[in-house]
């Protein structure tokens, strides 16, 4: 990590007959941690990785893995997460019952717990539980799918997010995921992100190691 941005490339977006290959190629551009989109085909329209995704690319790496579960029923999920080698696991305040029970139980685990806001849902679901949370996940589109276009409304959510996280003393990451592009990085950063996701934009570039780089040094820029 560096001037406090983690960059996180999303596996969703990478070619997975050379995932390998790519995984080393971000390490090498200077990726912070590696993102894992975990969908049911419930909670979203798609059906994507499970635990062994997470299970393979902790034999390839020490980094963090940021697993993103968009599934009902998160608690089922915790305990393969943890065995296959997560670090960070977050879920949705719509898909479980007992919200507060899920983060303790992902905290018991030793893994960071996270909860994620669709755009459609309001800060006001995260509030109640700021001082159980280690990450907010803002998505700045509407998840399901890779390749999406960042919702510029987004930026105000950042925002309060951020005042949200601050007022209430937490040193929790806020992280965005969703159309991190190099023309989307920096307003998303300077309205109060330090985590960014990106899938297509790293993965489709022609030089992925360099494209980790770029998003990286985009957050210095003014906006």
């Amino acid at each position: 990590m560096s001037n406090g941005v983690r960059i996180a490339p999303s596996i969703l977006g990478a070619d997975l007959t050379r995932l390998a290959e790519q995984v080393r190629a971000v390490l090498a551009g200077g990726a912070d941690w590696l993102h894992v989109d975990v969908m049911d085909g419930r909670f979203v329209p798609n059906l994507t990785f499970g635990a062994a995704m997470v299970a393979a690319l902790r034999r390839l790496t020490d980094v963090p893995i940021d697993v993103h579960l968009m599934v009902v029923e998160p608690e089922r999920y915790i305990e393969p997460m943890a065995e296959a080698g997560a670090s960070v696991l977050t879920f949705h305040p719509e898909a479980t019952t007992h919200v507060q029970r899920q983060l303790a139980a992902i905290r018991q685990r030793g893994l960071l717990a996270g909860l994620a806001l669709n755009p459609g849902s309001p800060l006001a679901l995260a509030e109640e539980v700021v001082g159980d949370l280690d990450l907010l996940l803002v998505m700045t589109v509407n998840p399901g799918f890779g390749g999406q276009t960042y919702l510029p409304a987004a930026n105000e959510k950042i925002q309060r997010a951020r005042a949200l996280l601050v007022g209430r003393g937490s040193r929790g990451f806020l992280e965005v995921d969703g159309g991190i592009t190099r023309e989307t990085i920096a307003a998303a950063h300077a309205a109060g992100a330090d985590t960014f996701v990106a899938g297509n934009a790293i993965f489709s570039s022609r030089d992925p190691a360099r494209e980790v780089s770029e998003l990286r040094r985009r957050c210095l820029v003014t906006v």
